[in-house]
């Protein structure tokens, strides 16, 4: 049997390592609650965006909220099992945010490898979604709140209009005017005439000059979120040792 000495030395670094791991548990648990928001957003804001992308109803607005709510779950377990001071509960939860761990830590490595690849998709569905242009179409809308938010006008210029159907009968969409919509319908119809109308810059090098010039920012942020979650393990396993050795010591 350990002497009351070591017992009461003992006591005050569990309490310790409950404040922060219930501090963690409270942050993790708000990351849960942005994702679900993020989700929701998602599926209510960027549907457009996501159909266009993918050329049909996408899950991953579902994702994020599935994720969210889950850790949204956890977080409140952690709390819990922090509170409650039960090793078993500490373990699971360390288990599932090293499993958070893996899955953030392949997803970004994953997109950073594949990100060539995910270029060359977002090329062809986008120029597929010029080519099929109808004006009214989820894929037609998205285009056209893209062309106008990112200031461009078709996939690699404005010339890409000049092969489609829609530009026969229509010209060039209006959402590649540059004085908002106020562009003269024959001037649209007209591709000499249309260069001083219109966007010169096509949309395709506008989306992606962004995505690296941000590279750097996000896989920094990705990864920083990831191991934030080592913290969160390294907290739970401490703690349920601490607690585990103090039981058997009062035995």
């Amino acid at each position: 049997m350990t002497s009351p000495s070591r017992r009461l030395q003992t006591k005050p670094v569990i309490t310790c390592l409950k404040t922060f791991l219930i501090s963690y548990s409270l942050i993790f648990w708000l990351t849960g609650v942005i994702l679900l928001a993020v989700g929701v957003w998602g599926k209510v804001s960027l549907e457009a965006y996501f159909s266009l992308a993918l050329d049909k109803s996408t899950n991953a607005p579902y994702v994020l909220i599935g994720t969210g709510a889950f850790i949204v779950i956890f977080g409140l377990f952690g709390c819990f099992a922090t509170c409650r001071g039960s090793p078993w509960m500490l373990k699971l939860y360390a288990m599932f945010l090293a499993l958070v761990f893996l899955a953030e830590l392949v997803a970004g490595i994953s997109g950073f490898l594949f990100r060539h690849e995910i270029k060359a998709i977002l090329n062809n569905t986008y120029s597929n979604a010029i080519e099929h242009f109808d004006g009214a179409s989820p894929q037609s809308q998205a285009v056209d709140t893209i062309q106008r938010t990112l200031e461009c006008c078709g996939s690699e210029s404005y010339k890409d209009w000049g092969k489609t159907d829609y530009f026969k009968t229509n010209g060039i969409p209006a959402s590649c005017c540059k004085k908002a919509n106020t562009c003269p319908p024959d001037d649209l119809k007209d591709m000499e005439k249309a260069a001083d109308e219109v966007y010169p810059k096509g949309c395709f090098s506008q989306v992606t000059a962004k995505m690296e010039a941000n590279l750097g920012i996000i896989a920094g942020i990705s990864f920083g979120i990831a191991f934030f979650q080592l913290i969160g393990v390294f907290l739970a396993c401490c703690l349920s040792r601490y607690i585990t050795n103090n039981q058997y010591e009062m035995v």
